[in-house]
């Protein structure tokens, strides 16, 4: 994943953040909306690419574009750097392969152990019982 090339590639619109804010908030766009073309990018390879469809499917829009966005804070720049990083998290997380599962036998140690501890609830369950008059 090449970090520079996505970046260059982001393109940000400011808009005026939702909620309550008092007048401030009426005149100032501080809420920053990052888009990125997952399809047309140059930075990604095509196993990439297809990686991030299906692992992003319900972030992403039908034109195959990635929005997301952000409003925490109320400068627009702290926003852009708190967009950009969520961003990246975002891919590296979704294009992490994950380890293959090596199926293991447990020990029989292991085994005896539960085995023992079954016998001893099993036990402990019929000492519960009423004792027979016989």
């Amino acid at each position: 994943m090449n970090r520079e090339g996505i970046i260059q590639e982001l393109k940000f619109k400011a808009v005026r953040s939702s909620g309550a804010g008092g007048q401030h908030v009426n005149k100032v766009s501080s809420k920053v909306e990052l888009t990125f073309d997952l399809e047309n990018s140059m930075a990604l390879t095509d196993i990439e690419k297809n990686r991030l469809l299906r692992k992003l499917s319900t972030k992403i829009s039908k034109e195959n574009i990635l929005i997301m966005q952000c409003e925490e804070t109320r400068s627009q720049h702290k926003n852009k750097e708190l967009v950009i990083k969520k961003f990246l998290d975002t891919l590296e997380a979704s294009l992490t392969v994950p380890k293959r599962r090596r199926k293991t036998k447990p020990s029989r140690s292991a085994i005896e152990k539960r085995l023992k501890s079954k016998k001893k609830a099993a036990l402990k369950k019929v000492n519960r019982s009423k004792p027979k008059l016989d």
